[in-house]
Order: C-alpha cells, then structure tokens, then sequence
C-alpha cells in the first residue's frame, strides 16, 4: 500500500514563497513519477508540476519561472518551491505518485495567496 503525506501549505501574501513537500511509503517501483497539481473552487484538477525519477521535470505554463520541483529519491520525498506566489494560485494541492498503471494521491493540502 503506497501513502503520501503532503506538508507545508498555508496562508501567504501575493509575491511569498511556500515550499511542499511530499513523502511516499509503501512499495514504490522504478521508473515512477512524482508530481503536484491543483484544484481551486469550480475548476478542474490540473498539473502543476512533475518529475520522473530519471530527473525529467514538467510545468503548468501558468508556474513556469516561479515553482521549482525536485525530489529526493533516498527518501521517496518530492518539493515544490513556489516563489511569486499570485492570488490564482490559491487551491488545494495534491501530491501524486504514478507508478506502471496506478496513480496514488495525498490528502490534500490548502494554498491561500491573499492580495
């Protein structure tokens, strides 16, 4: 059974920082993805950033220059940097595991960028 556990959300002005993170337990094969997306009210969910465990990184174009993500794969740890936070940025965020056919996600983790 594979976990993740999100930490690190919160309430920030427009132009902070937060930093995410994400740790996975469980049984976790090689060669996965790591990865974060949003939800805000009335959207859909959407992709925010991913890496592969052989480094490949991907971005929404909306947080290109502004997020960074990385992973630690000793640890099973993924984070996002968020720098020049804007109020759109508000959601929920969700880390996500993807591994062969299976898709895991954490619980959850609220973003609040105030103007």
């Amino acid at each position: 059974q594979v976990q993740l556990v999100e930490s690190g959300g919160g309430l920030v002005q427009a132009g902070g920082s937060l930093r995410l993170s994400c740790v996975a337990s469980g049984s976790i094969f090689s060669p996965n993805a790591m990865g974060w997306y949003r939800q805000a009210p009335g959207k859909q969910r959407e992709l925010v950033a991913r890496i592969t465990s052989g480094g490949m990184r991907n971005y929404a174009d909306s947080v290109k220059g502004r997020f960074t993500i990385s992973r630690d794969g000793a640890k099973n740890t993924v984070y996002l940097q968020m720098n020049s936070l804007k109020p759109e940025d508000t959601a929920v965020y969700y880390c996500n595991l993807g591994v062969m056919s299976n898709n895991y996600w954490g619980q959850g983790t609220q973003i609040t960028v105030s103007s």
